[in-house]
């Protein structure tokens, strides 16, 4: 922001300058179409913050589901699968096996939605040595190595070069279940509530690929810009007749309430900048490697696992 500051500070002196020591004092705009363009792009910048906002919110949502569905998932698997004709240690394996799948399937899917676009900022948060900048962990550490700990080698050998790795994993989570079925360790009600989970949780992978894959219309994210900057250099030109008609010396006012006004304006253009993509890894997105530890936490206590990993913790009041 402090390169925001010098450049306003710079445009908001260049008029005073040439108001106060040169004979150029009439050539300045009235205040009332400088006001006018103002009032127009407070209400365009509001519907651009409104509309980021709207995207950032409805990717919470779609991962606060994806939070629901997935307990829902654990507690129906350990709940249906049937005890009639294995032992009981064959059925915690079975059920490890398909809980651990779909811990894999959500590490697939965020893995997917931090790949970069080309509409996102291209700078990603990478930690470089410096501790107070927080690492974005899919950028950091590579997919299989976090799959191996899910999939057995030829499950993973099977979709690790898949285009969509999350997609073909609900699709083998789908297949074991109709396994399960025709060996009798599920009777037709419990397949078909286990392929409705499934279906669910392919609809919030669908909601999040779309926020991911629709970038925020060009025509509002970038003419926003230049309407901005287009005010902040007007902007002094106006204040500067204002400031005249109270004495002389009042103009050198010009240059603080233009800083003021234009860091207002610029800074509610970069908050709507900065929410249109809520998961490309930036200190205010929508924190899904938490969310997706938090996940498997839940899960993997309904296993009973010994080797549970910690909640993640925010690094200077920030959690990815």
């Amino acid at each position: 922001m402090k390169g925001y500051i010098l450049a306003f500070s710079l445009i908001s002196a260049f008029p005073v300058i040439l108001y106060y020591f040169t004979p150029f004092n009439t050539i300045f705009l009235p205040w009332l179409p400088i006001s006018l363009i103002g009032t127009a792009l407070a209400f365009y910048l509001g519907l651009k913050n409104n509309a980021s906002y709207d995207r950032l919110w409805e990717a919470r949502k779609i991962w606060g589901g994806i939070i629901n569905s997935s307990r829902a998932l654990g507690t129906m698997i350990k709940g249906y699968v049937r005890k009639d004709f294995i032992t009981n240690d064959e059925v915690k394996e079975v059920q490890k096996k398909l809980i651990k799948r779909h811990l894999a399937w959500i590490h697939a899917l965020r893995f997917q939605l931090r790949t970069t676009r080309a509409w996102e900022h291209q700078t990603p948060r990478l930690n470089n040595g410096d501790a107070s900048i927080p690492a974005v962990d899919e950028r950091t550490h590579l997919l299989e190595d976090v799959l191996k700990k899910y999939l057995s080698t030829e499950e993973l050998e099977s979709v690790k070069h898949k285009p969509n790795i999350a997609t073909h994993i609900l699709d083998a989570q789908v297949n074991e279940f109709t396994v399960l079925r025709k060996d009798n360790l599920l009777d037709d009600y419990r397949h078909i509530a286990l392929v409705d989970m499934i279906k669910e949780l392919i609809d919030h992978q669908g909601k999040s690929e779309r926020i991911k894959n629709f970038p925020f219309p060009r025509q509002y994210a970038s003419l926003n810009i230049y309407f901005v900057w287009l005010f902040v250099i007007l902007l002094p030109f106006g204040l500067v007749q204002e400031f005249a008609k109270i004495g002389p010396d009042y103009v050198w006012l010009t240059i603080p309430f233009s800083i003021v006004v234009a860091w207002v304006f610029q800074t509610m253009e970069l908050i709507g900048d900065y929410s249109e993509n809520p998961f490309e890894g930036l200190n205010n997105d929508v924190p899904i490697t938490a969310i997706t530890r938090t996940i498997e936490i839940d899960l993997l206590q309904m296993l009973d696992e010994k080797s549970i990993p910690p909640p993640l913790e925010p690094l200077n009041n920030v959690l990815m």
